[in-house]
Order: C-alpha cells, then sequence, then structure tokens
C-alpha cells in the first residue's frame, strides 16, 4: 500500500513542499485548516503536516487523531518560525511511551 502525505499551512510555507512532490493545502483561517485536515485524514493521507501557526487554532481537531494509527498530524514551523508546537508534542509522545520524558533537558 502506497501511503500519501500532505501539507497544510499558509502558502509561503507549503509551496517548497509541492516542489518536492507532496500534496499541498493552502489555508489562512481556522474553519478552512480543520475542514482540511478531516478531509485529507479520511481520504487516505497517512502523514499530514500542518504549520504550527495553524495547528494551535485546531487542537481538538489535530487531538482527534493523536490516537488514530492510520493518520499521523505532524505540526511543523511555519516561515514565520517556530512556536514549539511540534517539540513539545514529540516530549509528550516520548514521556508516553518510556514514562518520563528524556528529551528533557536538565
Amino acid at each position: 500500500m502506497l501511503y500519501r502525505a500532505a501539507v497544510i499551512g499558509d502558502s509561503q510555507t507549503v509551496m517548497g513542499f509541492k516542489a518536492v512532490g507532496l500534496t499541498t493545502v493552502a489555508v489562512s483561517e481556522e474553519k478552512e485548516a480543520a475542514r482540511q485536515l478531516h478531509k485529507l485524514a479520511e481520504t487516505g493521507y497517512a502523514v499530514i503536516y500542518i504549520t504550527e501557526q495553524l495547528a494551535a487554532l485546531i487542537p481538538q481537531d489535530i487531538g482527534r487523531y493523536n490516537d488514530e494509527p492510520t493518520v499521523a498530524v505532524i505540526p511543523i514551523p511555519s516561515q514565520k518560525g517556530s512556536l514549539g508546537i511540534g517539540l513539545q508534542g514529540l516530549h509528550q509522545a516520548v514521556e508516553r511511551a518510556v514514562g518520563a520524558d528524556i528529551l528533557k533537558k536538565q
């Protein structure tokens, strides 16, 4: 089975991903980001990257896929920079998997 990947974000950020062959969805509003996220998940996209700026607006929609084994929603920095959401999610995932945040700086 071929797994597909897509990127949801502002037009400037997703432009580079289109050049490497990923499906891209340029959005700027919360409702459209949520609608596109669900549409991609329901049509067989296994990996959906979303800019942190949009991810911050729709955490409940993204949370719906946290325990979904067939869809991974991954926050990425946009052209405007990082909000730390992706790194925070990584720390939480590691903590759930091993019982402690082993990535935490001492």
